[in-house]
């Protein structure tokens, strides 16, 4: 009987399953949006119910598109949407207030309150004080149930990430759990000593008792009851650690990068922490055994986003695609620089403030060397990011493995390579999120026999490899850096 693996993707704004084979080919798959809500300015929340129907909904419609049932699946792996937050009744299992979405600014001033412990905060859990984080969503949804404090000492409400919610879920409530990665992402967990600190749940006054057991990504964690009582799921881990490792960033020094709406570079640094000073976050990649894996981290705010804008705001454009074509009309941006902070400057700037500006127009700049100059934008931006993980940890990073929508983009992938003077390596399977679950997935059931089985079966569409001379490289950075200073200077 031939057995797949079975990865389900929560992501923000849809769940899907996808069935994997041993060559790592994604077979089949299965898509449900999920809806958002927008209650105040600045507020983004979930049902936790319309979460798990989706869950349910693609699982289902995958397995009937492969004419196939549960006993054709070896084990079930989950990557999932970071940070967001769930609370739910443990006596009932129904949600006690809606999930709080990464993306809220809900808690703002919750955070705002304990920023004089952000050094302390840091140095255990190599994240900044921050709304982004869990812990201070778990407050806000304390405070908003009646008698949330009560109920939760008294062990009556359990928390969990999306991971951890439709662990539960699929368990029939035996199994609550999450793996390092996601609990790395809650701003409660001690990255050195691998626990729940006492110390920051006191912080936010978070109960110990209503959080989940943390586990290894790679274990068999419990039988999806819902579907199967001889079912495993054996996976876990929060979407950009699942995308590292689906990218096969097993060694110190190799990264990943993915080009969405915005960009998220990833590093693997090994199997100790290393705390940045330049805003760059430390995080738990993946465990396997006894063997923990960090990572640094680094955000663009607006990657792909860029091209949108000059699609549906600037009508420059009538498709992403066509970017490309009109970029390779001119030989060069003619010193156009666009720095597209549009909500703020992320990774290394963390500015806020800043508003996005353009640097560099004369009579005779046009549409093209406008658009080429946003491309080249983002890989600008990611540079800025690549350079200090470079510096911070000491190492080579010869090598930058690239997903994403963007990545079709073939003038943008080849200007990053230019830029970084750096190897890009382009996969044949684009859905590196869910196959990085399903390696671990597959890892603990024996179903990969090991990391290099694993690599063996990776492939990549494409290569590119730097062709600019570096003199060029610096003169087109210097000036890129010099943009930066100034639209911070602008407020």
């Amino acid at each position: 009987m031939n057995k797949f693996i079975l990865a389900i993707d929560q992501g923000t704004t849809s769940t899907r399953a996808i069935l994997f084979d041993r060559k790592s080919i994604p077979l089949y798959s299965a898509q449900r949006e999920v809806k958002c809500y927008y209650p105040n300015p600045g507020w983004v929340e979930q049902d936790p119910l319309e979460i798990w129907v989706s869950v349910i909904d693609v699982v289902n419609e995958v397995l009937v598109k492969a004419n196939i049932t549960m006993k054709n699946i070896d084990s079930i792996g989950i990557t999932n949407q970071r940070e967001t937050s769930i609370v739910w009744d443990k006596d009932s299992g129904m949600p006690a207030h809606r999930a709080i979405v990464w993306q809220s600014r809900q808690s703002a001033e919750i955070c705002e309150r304990l920023n004089d412990k952000k050094e302390l905060i840091h140095s255990k859990t190599g994240l900044l004080i921050n709304p982004y984080f869990s812990a201070s969503k778990i407050r806000f949804i304390l405070d908003a149930i009646p008698d949330g404090q009560k109920k939760a000492e008294s062990g009556q409400l359990l928390f969990g990430t999306v991971d951890t919610w439709i662990l539960y879920k699929l368990t029939m409530g035996d199994v609550y759990a999450t793996d390092v990665s996601n609990a790395s992402r809650t701003l409660l967990y001690n990255i050195h000593e691998l626990k729940w600190d006492e110390e920051l749940c006191k912080l936010f006054n978070i109960p110990l008792c209503m959080l989940p057991e943390v586990k290894p990504s790679s274990c068999k964690f419990g039988y999806a009851s819902f579907f199967s009582n001889s079912v495993s799921i054996c996976g876990i881990a929060g979407d950009q650690q699942a995308a590292l490792f689906g990218q096969t960033c097993f060694k110190e020094g190799e990264s990943k990068n993915t080009y969405g709406t915005g960009c998220f570079m990833l590093t693997n640094i090994g199997d100790k922490p290393i705390l940045s000073k330049n805003g760059i976050l430390t995080t738990i990649g993946w465990q396997i055994g006894d063997k923990i894996t960090y990572a640094f981290e680094g955000s663009v705010f607006i990657g792909g986003a860029l091209v949108q804008w000059l699609r549906d705001e600037m009508e420059m454009i009538e498709s992403a695609k066509e970017s490309e074509k009109l970029a390779l009309k001119e030989k060069d941006s003619n010193g156009i620089y666009i720095v597209p902070a549009f909500v703020g400057l992320g990774t290394p700037y963390w500015d806020n403030e800043a508003r996005g500006a353009v640097f560099g127009l004369t009579r005779g700049s046009n549409k093209n060397q406008f658009v080429r100059a946003s491309l080249e934008a983002i890989a600008y931006e990611c540079k800025d990011v690549f350079e200090v993980m470079k510096k911070e940890s000491n190492l080579e990073l010869a090598t930058l493995k690239v997903d994403g929508g963007a990545t079709a983009n073939k003038y943008l992938l080849q200007f990053q390579s230019d830029i970084l003077q750096t190897i890009i390596k382009l996969p044949v399977c684009l859905e590196t999120t869910a196959l990085g679950v399903a390696y671990l997935s597959g890892l603990a059931t024996g179903y990969f026999k090991s990391l290099e089985d694993i690599e063996s079966c990776h492939e990549y569409q494409m290569i590119y490899e730097p062709e600019m001379a570096k003199s060029e490289v610096k003169r087109r950075y210097d000036g890129w850096k010099k943009a930066v200073e100034a639209t911070r200077l602008f407020k």
